[in-house]
């Protein structure tokens, strides 16, 4: 009658150990998902940036080119709408 009794709590204790393991499973799952989440919204914030730069690159290019007044205004139109776009992504 031991073995049976000895055999019942080695279940218990397979079956609470793999309760443990499903939970941690879903943790883990669940912090995988944020991870990538994380990952898609820190890749999207970087082309933005990537877009941004080549914009300032390009108007920093016509300002040298040109040297006058209306480049200067363009490239303030160019950074202002850069700035409203950004604005806009992060709502």
């Amino acid at each position: 009658m031991q073995a049976l009794e000895e055999l019942s709590e080695n279940l218990r204790e397979l079956l609470a150990r793999y309760e443990a393991l499903l939970k941690e499973n879903v943790q883990l799952r669940e912090d995988a998902e944020r991870q990538r989440q994380e990952l898609i919204r820190t890749h999207s914030e970087l082309l933005e940036l990537q877009q941004k730069n080549r914009r300032i690159s390009l108007a920093n290019a016509m300002t040298a080119a040109e040297g006058s007044e209306e480049a200067s205004k363009r490239l303030n139109a160019l950074i202002a709408q850069v700035d409203r776009a950004i604005a806009v992504l992060k709502r």
